[in-house]
């Protein structure tokens, strides 16, 4: 019969080794750290992610602007895939400017777009066709990603310090009973060493 006897390693006893008052502070310096110290990990981890991401949001859509353009034409015959696992093609698009002015250019389009639709185009500074900006959902699956994997990442590590140091302090232990045994064995068996 098993029994267990809570909180041992915090008592006096002539069987509690150094070993044993390690390890339990071990566990409950681990205890903190997972509960306490990875969750805020992860927050701080967050914060910055999201305020980065949205820095970079901002700067997205402050250097590209959205055209609603004809498609006149495609030149791909196999669809590539888009931001955000969306199949997209290139294809050629005609519009104008409020100034009169025509334009056309090459830039992807939704997969099921046929020719003489109407879509919306992102172009940059330079005319050259680009992804849209990163919009609000993508700037917090960014932050939640980011706060998880720092989150998770903490734990690890803090786990992987307690396996080495319940190591060496079973180790140590070990050790210790094998001396203790040592001078003990000899009156129970009346072995003489």
């Amino acid at each position: 019969m098993r029994s267990r006897v809570r909180g041992w390693r915090w008592r006096r006893s002539p069987l509690r080794r150094r070993s044993d008052v390690v390890e339990a502070w071990t566990v409950l310096a681990v205890a903190v750290l997972v509960l306490v110290a990875a969750p805020l990990a992860g927050v701080a981890a967050a914060r910055w992610a999201h305020d980065e991401a949205r820095a970079v949001s901002m700067a997205q859509r402050a250097e590209r602007h959205r055209v609603r353009a004809e498609v006149v034409g495609t030149t791909d015959s196999l669809p590539s895939v888009q931001a955000g696992g969306q199949r997209a093609y290139r294809a050629t698009v005609r519009w104008t400017e409020p100034g009169g002015a025509t334009h056309t250019a090459t830039t992807r389009v939704p997969a099921d777009t046929r020719r003489g639709e109407v879509v919306d185009v992102w172009f940059d500074d330079q005319g050259r066709s680009v992804l849209p900006p990163a919009d609000g959902s993508a700037v917090w699956q960014h932050t939640l990603t980011i706060g998880t994997c720092a989150a998770g990442g903490a734990v690890l590590v803090v786990l992987f310090g307690h396996s080495l140091v319940r190591r060496v302090a079973l180790r140590r232990r070990m050790a210790e009973w094998d001396r203790a045994w040592a001078l003990t064995e000899p009156e129970w068996t009346h072995r003489r060493a």
